[in-house]
């Protein structure tokens, strides 16, 4: 059985039919080729398929594509700017945070939720924020670099 999926994906209104069980993991990869969230445990432990559904971090692997009928859904390709990079990619490659880059696309979606919910998150709010994305590679001291330097703090408190 197949789902008339209508939604927003980083800003653009989509329509597709989709398979009932399809996640919104599958949906994104490979209905729409934004291969950027990755899937890696597939159990929402890893946080690697992190998107914003109506503007909150949600593992997509968990969610399935019929639940986000009518909602707005962005993910990793969607933070860019016209010009290029958001500034949170930017400091992202400045601070060496993004290593072997499979959890990179989640860290950057939840570190960019934790900036448009505060600004100005202290050192405690950016380790929190950051929670539920697991990183092999970085050992999470330039990824809270990259998101303290794109929130403009000087130093952490």
């Amino acid at each position: 059985m197949n789902w008339h999926l209508e939604c927003t994906v980083n800003g653009e209104p989509v329509r597709r039919e989709v398979p009932a069980a399809c996640t919104l993991l599958d949906f994104l990869r490979d209905h729409l080729g934004l291969t950027g969230t990755k899937g890696a445990c597939l159990e929402g432990e890893c946080g690697s398929c992190t998107v914003l559904l109506d503007g909150q971090p949600v593992c997509s692997c968990l969610v399935l594509a019929a639940q986000v009928q009518g909602r707005e859904v962005r993910t990793v390709e969607g933070l860019a700017r016209e010009a290029g990079l958001s500034v949170l990619q930017e400091k992202f490659i400045e601070t060496g945070a993004a290593q072997c880059g499979y959890c990179t696309p989640g860290l950057l979606v939840a570190g960019q939720a934790l900036l448009d919910e505060d600004p100005r998150p202290d050192s405690r709010e950016l380790r929190t924020g950051l929670e539920g994305n697991l990183c092999r590679c970085t050992g999470y001291t330039s990824v809270v670099e990259a998101v303290r330097l794109a929130s403009g703090k000087k130093e952490l408190e």
